[in-house]
């Protein structure tokens, strides 16, 4: 007898009436906890009518609520569950029966509850993997542990995605997610696995390529590491920047030789206008032997702003490409724009001072080189050209 079978036959003599256990919620589908009390529903003669009830009541609640906002606290939904526990008090060892009760908690985003009532239509018909049944089961299973997983519960988490992969093989979203608690879990040979397995469904995908490649190197850098640096990555990818820049910085204190924990933790610094952040971040990326060309430029942007902030180099940067693309009035007005925001960056001024020499504005360049040399003496290519636009030449 299967492990998924067992677990059925325990869990079935719970299921004969109804269970009103706080559920777990998934982004997917939001939903409220149980209600205190089960809703008033006219009684039903047989366990027939009371399935029809039950149907009827879905038809009216799917034709009356918003598409997508399907919720146990809505009363026609409520209405047709109760119908269905009823139809199924009176009939518990009817597959059809025990069925629609849990499509209908499926469909309501019950998630613990659709568990249940799921296990009980299997104690009666195993599932075949990949069937229909098999798949609405195994959708409440990713529900479960991804709200498992929010909620760090990782042995929760795992133990859903991988009965979610029972059920459904090919369920990408459950091989992406049994790979992602496996990987932060320490076993990456199993999270390379599943990584493989989802490529196989979604070649090219670059989230799962990226993280199929995290998962061979993870070893030299530790499960917490490696924990922390996935966790700031899906808070990344949802928006949470601060709380992303965090966990990147976690995992760098945790593996100082994670080289891209420290590249994904500057470029939030940047992001995030943070430049002590990114200074140390790409310092410690840059020391790796690992670091890029990029991780290099980054470092001296990063050393720069830490001078004179990020908003007013960034604009000077992208001023110098627009120069160096030949759009020298944009680059002007880029150079201007680094100079107003900080008018101690002396470089800026120097650089405004050159463009509107070349467009031969010699009183503005004379007013920009002069800043430039009163900041920097030292700068002698400004005071060169500084007494070539005062004498207009």
């Amino acid at each position: 007898m299967s492990a998924l079978k067992s677990t059925l036959i325990l869990t079935a003599a719970l299921l004969c009436v109804p269970v009103a256990a706080a559920q777990a919620t998934a982004p997917a589908t939001p939903t409220a906890p149980a209600p205190a009390t089960t809703p008033a529903v006219t009684p039903a003669p047989d366990a027939a009518a009371a399935a029809t009830q039950a149907r009827t009541l879905a038809e009216q609640a799917r034709a009356t609520y918003p598409k997508g906002s399907a919720n146990i606290d809505q009363t026609l939904w409520k209405q047709a569950a109760a119908a269905a526990e009823s139809a199924v008090a009176a009939a518990p060892q009817n597959v059809e029966y025990l069925r629609l009760r849990a499509q209908i908690y499926t469909e309501v985003g019950f998630w613990r509850q659709a568990e249940r009532a799921w296990n009980a239509v299997f104690v009666r018909q195993t599932p075949t993997p990949g069937s229909e049944d098999a798949k609405t089961a195994a959708t409440v299973q990713y529900n479960l542990g991804y709200a498992a997983y929010t909620l760090n519960q990782p042995s929760a988490a795992t133990a859903a995605f991988r009965t979610c992969l029972e059920y459904d093989p090919q369920s990408l979203l459950c091989l992406t997610w049994s790979a992602r608690t496996q990987l932060e879990g320490g076993n990456y040979a199993q999270a390379a696995q599943l990584y493989d397995r989802a490529l196989a469904l979604n070649p090219g995908d670059k989230t799962l390529t990226y993280f199929r490649g995290l998962a061979q190197g993870a070893g030299r850098y530790g499960p917490a590491a490696t924990r922390a640096f996935s966790r700031a990555y899906g808070d990344r990818d949802a928006g949470r920047k601060p709380q992303a820049l965090a966990g990147f910085q976690e995992a760098a204190r945790n593996a100082p030789n994670f080289t891209e924990a420290w590249r994904e933790a500057g470029r939030l610094a940047l992001e995030l206008n943070d430049a002590p952040a990114a200074l140390a971040a790409f310092q410690g990326a840059a020391a790796l032997p690992g670091a890029s060309a990029a991780d290099r430029y980054n470092l001296s942007l990063a050393q720069e702003a830490s001078q004179f902030g990020i908003g007013p180099v960034q604009a000077f940067r992208a001023a110098y490409a627009k120069y160096a693309a030949g759009d020298k009035a944009g680059a002007g007005t880029g150079f201007l724009a680094a100079a107003t925001q900080n008018a101690q960056y002396a470089k800026a001024w120097a650089w405004l001072g050159r463009v509107r020499y070349e467009a031969k504005d010699y009183p503005g360049a004379a007013e920009a080189y002069g800043k430039a040399v009163a900041l920097d003496p030292n700068d002698k290519t400004s005071a060169y050209y500084l007494r070539l636009a005062q004498a207009g030449k």
